[in-house]
């Protein structure tokens, strides 16, 4: 695919960046959208890419986004939004347009429009990945609480942004890894089906198979039955709120032979145990289990936002 138009790249790269280096989302957003329209009618007026009070950029939302990222196979697992827009928004619109009519885009034939506004387009969508990849999952550490709550905290934050079963499963990974320094956890792809590697669970420690979700369906009890037939044993770890229906469904399902525990509990409570019950060893270890979580997600992930922004206050002092 060509490259975009240096007219184009110019634009970008005077934009106001963020902390992360890069425009705000709702930017890069409405630049997507506006190159949408100009698919259709390759009007360079901002008049014409304006809402009818004249405030901001029509059309920009979470969804039309999404399905622009789509048409490139790139749509982020974090993406729930287009991102906000803000009245700083149809000014900078403004100027992509007058670059592109420097460009001479409005005097081309259309199959050279349509090659150059999908090259501005891709260039946009590298950008949009690449500022999901910079932003981290963000949690506040408070000392008062168990360190259930802090595992809590973590999944509704992830939940928020569509990543909670990636983060369920890392989680567990980097509490067994610490648990278990002599023995090798498995790091393998969230997206990745344990029928593609042939494991027997998301994680194999002696004879047991550990199962994380966060939805338990049909196809988790099906795996604790072979896991059976194997002669292993299963751990199913569940969210909190789906515990009791858990353990009455593996009751029926494979009596005596499942256990069923919650996430937040399973990895809280080895914490609390690895610390020996001291506050003043707890921080330690919770900072040690974020450190490690976030190694397994930097060597496996693609998608870098599933990383955990450590709270200050929980480093040590002397970093």
């Amino acid at each position: 695919m060509a490259e975009a138009p240096e007219e184009f790249t110019k634009w970008f790269s005077n934009l106001p960046t963020e902390k992360s280096g890069l425009p705000a989302l709702g930017t890069m957003s409405a630049a997507l959208v506006v190159l949408e329209h100009l698919r259709e009618s390759c009007d360079l007026e901002i008049s014409a890419h304006l809402t009818s009070k004249g405030f901001q950029i029509r059309g920009v939302s979470g969804n039309a986004v999404k399905k622009i990222l789509a048409r490139f196979g790139k749509v982020p697992p974090s993406l729930s939004e287009g991102g906000r827009t803000s009245r700083g928004v149809p000014p900078r619109m403004e100027a992509l347009l007058a670059a592109l009519k420097a460009f001479e885009l409005d005097k081309m034939p259309g199959a050279k429009c349509e090659i150059v506004i999908e090259s501005c387009q891709l260039f946009l969508v590298h950008q949009i990945l690449e500022f999901h990849r910079k932003k981290k999952i963000k949690i506040i550490f408070d000392p008062t609480q168990t360190t259930r709550d802090h595992i809590r905290q973590i999944l509704e934050k992830a939940k928020e942004r569509n990543q909670s079963g990636q983060v369920a499963q890392y989680l567990v990974g980097a509490k067994l890894a610490l648990r278990f320094p002599d023995i090798e956890i498995s790091n393998d792809s969230y997206s990745t089906a344990d029928q593609q590697l042939g494991r027997p669970g998301d994680f194999l420690v002696g004879d047991t198979a550990f199962h994380v979700t966060m939805t338990p369906m049909d196809k988790v009890y099906d795996r604790c039955k072979k896991n059976a037939e194997q002669g292993l044993r299963a751990y199913l770890l569940v969210p909190d709120d789906h515990v009791q229906s858990a353990r009455r469904r593996a009751k029926d399902e494979v009596p005596g032979r499942v256990a069923v525990e919650s996430i937040e509990s399973f990895v809280g409570q080895n914490v609390e145990e690895m610390a020996a019950f001291s506050q003043g060893e707890l921080n330690a270890k919770v900072f040690g289990l974020l450190v490690a979580y976030n190694e397994r997600v930097n060597a496996i992930e693609v998608d870098k936002s599933v990383m955990i922004e450590i709270p200050r206050n929980l480093e040590p002092r002397d970093r």
